[in-house]
């Protein structure tokens, strides 16, 4: 159970600081020598699963970036060896990312290949410079609509080349030039290779969609390695004239050479490789983190990436692979996804994978030499069309930000990376800063004569002159209420509300000010007289209390502030009940909702799985989510009247119980069962003040007729010679009391004896709990563990800390 905003996902670190990635250190053995370590068979057979994904996509992308096909295998082996082995994100896989297709082609044409590979190198080395300063987390506070934004738009850009040599032709150097020149293309079509491409894309998308067992272990093997294998085998066995893949020899490898051209323009290239290749890398080892803390069944500890580390991995891996002759190196989602989707345990998954990709460079060259290149084209023009991804633009919707994301894609597509990101910031800059200024002042007068000065939005001194305007139609000594929906407010339009109500509650006004950021006006205000004081202390003192208990303060067990008379009371007038309840509401949607409303949206996705069914009294002191600090998705809570548990069968039972506990145990599958009762409850004190011997007939009323389901309850107190219920060491303060633990225990006994209750017990599946709340000490009891149907004792133990040192004496003197 959570405190007052839950929160779902935990990367705490094991006790012993091990990672859920590698083994516990281990002190060397005898002769100084450190045991070798231990490669888990789930990583080699993730490796496996990674390579066959990173081969066609290495040769794939080099295609795209024209450069030689041999440095997207460099690039791919760099990653995996290099970045795996020093990288802070052990099990994200790296290599030849799409993302970086648009950046490294325009380098490409610009300087040529050994100038990029040149530029690779430097762009590494300024990871190195960043990781040693730290900065690595700074890089997430780019605005999500930016980052994928520019993904989005690499990916038209790398569709639209691509599309080209799918429809059997050559890309243009731009965006704009492959869409001016498709309506050519599109006359001049080149038919096996539109075959090719077309055999390829459906493979691709068929093969993850394959039924039944069959299917199921099919899909096993990745489908880019299928579709790629099997327009490889269409072309030799059809014979069909398409461009193949021509792996040169590795003498005759390009390696770096010094860029020649403008330093401003080499420079510009070096930034926007160091900045994508950063940016993607990052949000890519987060991502990796959210995965693995969300796979299922036992796994090994887990603990959040290194960003720093990572971003030194990464900068290694460029400086080697420029220097080798490989295309830039980034952290890949895709791969890393089938990497922890495959069950790796450690960075070992990673590193092997590279090494297959060096094997197969090596001695893999006349298959690769097979493959179609039309076939390449198509796998990565899809993976093109799947960076602009449908939940991103819906996520960028929902949070107000599409002008940012559809600026920032245009932007990629029409200038360039580097130019796109720059003008995104820009204009999420200037969103904010228009966020910040648009600030609605509205001033209103309520049925009952209460000023209400309403402010949405940001507090800064561009809104100061509307504040003064609305502060100063509220009449001098009338009361008024100022709402502050925004969690900033800067100097100026404090020190102007500040003022306002010191002057107002000197002249015997009544000031309440509302929302986040009126907890800086918590407490008396400052320089305000006798009247002032008298007029605003009970305001002040709402304020002091513990921001978690904000959702039901307001109530202040009905002292509210705007009492109306009952008469006055009508429906659509915020008067009386309805004025509380609107209040209360309102207060929800100010301060809680933006709070919760993420959560909310979460649980309405994925529905409810609680934890627990809570059966608990009526009673209004009882605030089950407070003394259990759960919030939504946790409890699954029935109340009614004296926390009672009808048993199957009994007369006057109430099926609306037993639905709950069936629905609970058998569809909800809950852990646990937890039977709360509390101190002073009404209906046990109705059921001893009941007279004795009553005949059922004379149960006419609802609530007579309830309690009898609390009977054997009281017939098992009066059946003891003595108290038999103990509470943290005391005997029970009076019968109300003693009568309240033994009805806990006795409907712990009808619960046990509902079926779907006793077939989850009998499975060990299940757990019951008996809780006693003491209202007046704020203080929860549980059931002692151990206590089986039928004791003739129970004891309920106090829980948590005791903060009253002389109540812990007394209780230790009543003890003795």
């Amino acid at each position: 159970m959570s405190a007052c905003v839950p929160t779902r996902t935990d990367h705490s670190s094991s006790a012993t600081g091990a990672s859920r990635f590698q083994r516990p250190h281990r002190p060397p053995r005898s002769g100084g020598r450190r045991p070798r370590p231990r490669i888990a068979g789930a990583d080699v057979s993730a490796s496996i699963a990674v390579f066959l994904i990173a081969l066609p996509l290495s040769l794939g992308i080099a295609l795209a970036t024209g450069a030689p096909l041999q440095a997207g295998l460099v690039a791919a082996a760099v990653g995996g060896l290099v970045a795996g082995r020093f990288g802070g994100a052990p099990l994200q896989v790296s290599g030849p990312a799409a993302g970086l297709t648009v950046v490294t082609a325009d380098l490409i044409q610009q300087y040529g290949w050994r100038a990029t590979c040149a530029i690779t190198v430097l762009a590494g080395i300024c990871q190195l410079g960043l990781s040693a300063l730290r900065v690595a987390r700074s890089a997430l506070a780019v605005s999500p609509a930016i980052v994928h934004g520019m993904l989005a738009g690499i990916g038209v850009t790398i569709a639209l080349a691509q599309l080209h040599i799918v429809l059997g032709g050559s890309p243009e150097s731009s965006a704009v030039d492959n869409v001016l020149v498709l309506p050519a293309q599109l006359a001049n079509l080149h038919g096996p290779a539109i075959l090719v491409s077309t055999f390829t894309l459906a493979v691709l998308l068929v093969w993850p969609h394959l039924p039944g067992r069959t299917g199921r272990i099919a899909r096993r093997v990745p489908a880019a390695l299928v579709a790629v294998a099997a327009a490889a085998a269409l072309s030799a066995l059809t014979g069909m004239k398409v461009p193949h893949v021509d792996l040169p020899s590795w003498t005759s490898h390009a390696l770096p050479g010094l860029p020649e051209g403008p330093v401003l323009g080499i420079a510009a290239g070096v930034l926007t490789v160091t900045l994508v290749t950063s940016v993607q890398s990052l949000l890519s080892a987060v991502a990796v983190d959210k995965l693995v803390a969300a796979r299922k069944g036992p796994q090994p500890e887990v603990t959040r990436s290194n960003l720093d580390r990572e971003l030194a991995g990464q900068g290694a891996a460029n400086v080697v692979s420029g220097a080798l002759g490989g295309l830039p190196v980034a952290g890949v989602a895709v791969r890393s996804v089938a990497n922890v989707s495959s069950g790796a345990v450690s960075r070992h998954s990673t590193m092997l994978h590279g090494l297959w990709i060096v094997l197969a460079a090596l001695l893999l060259v006349p298959v690769l030499d097979l493959i179609p290149l039309p076939a390449l084209a198509a796998l990565v023009m899809l993976v093109g069309f799947q960076m602009v991804s449908i939940t991103r633009i819906r996520s960028a919707s929902r949070h107000r930000e599409m002008l940012v994301y559809v600026v920032t894609v245009a932007g990629v597509v029409l200038l360039g990376v580097l130019e796109g990101v720059a003008i995104g910031v820009a204009v999420a800059v200037a969103v904010a800063l228009h966020r910040l200024a648009k600030t609605h002042v509205t001033a209103e007068i309520s049925p009952e004569g209460v000023h209400h000065v309403r402010v949405r939005g940001q507090l800064t001194f561009l809104a100061v002159p509307r504040l003064s305007r609305a502060l100063n139609q509220v009449p001098r000594g009338s009361e008024a209420v100022v709402e502050l929906d925004g969690s900033f407010m800067d100097h100026a339009a404090y020190e102007t509300l500040q003022d306002w109500r010191d002057a107002h509650t000197g002249q015997n006004g009544r000031v309440e000010i509302t929302g986040r950021s009126g907890q800086r006006f918590a407490g008396p205000a400052s320089g305000a007289g006798a009247g002032g004081s008298a007029g605003t202390g009970r305001h002040s003192a709402s304020h002091s209390t513990h921001t978690c208990c904000r959702p039901w303060t307001p109530w202040r067990n009905h002292h509210c502030d705007h009492h109306a008379p009952a008469s006055k009371s009508t429906p659509g007038r915020a008067g009386g009940s309805a004025g509380q309840l609107a209040t209360g509401l309102s207060a929800f949607q100010r301060n809680t909702a933006p709070l919760v409303r993420e959560e909310l949206a979460r649980l309405a996705r994925e529905g409810q799985t609680p934890s627990q069914l809570f059966i608990t009294c009526a009673d209004s002191r009882l605030v089950t989510s407070m003394i259990t600090s759960s919030g939504p998705g946790d409890l699954f809570t029935v109340r009614n009247v004296g926390n009672l548990v009808p048993p199957p069968g009994a007369e006057s039972a109430d099926d609306s119980v037993g639905a709950a506990i069936e629905y609970a145990v058998d569809v909800l599958k809950v852990q646990s069962i937890t039977i709360c009762g509390h101190s002073g409850c009404g209906a046990m004190q109705a059921l001893l003040n009941s007279p004795p011997d009553t005949p059922p007939e004379a149960d006419r009323t609802p609530l007579r007729r309830w309690l009898r389901h609390a009977v054997p309850s009281l017939e098992r107190m009066r059946s003891k010679k003595h108290s038999w219920a103990r509470i943290s060491g005391r005997m029970p303060a009076d019968a109300v009391e003693q009568l309240c633990l033994t009805n806990v225990v006795q409907q712990l006994e009808h619960l046990h004896a509902h079926e779907a209750v006793r077939r989850r017990l009998d499975e060990g599946t299940l757990e019951l709990h008996g809780m006693y709340f003491h209202v007046g000490e704020a203080q929860a009891y549980l059931l002692q563990d151990g206590i089986r149907i039928g004791e003739t004792d129970a004891v309920f133990d106090r829980v948590g800390p005791v903060e009253d040192p002389e109540a812990e004496g007394s209780l230790e003197e009543s003890r003795a």
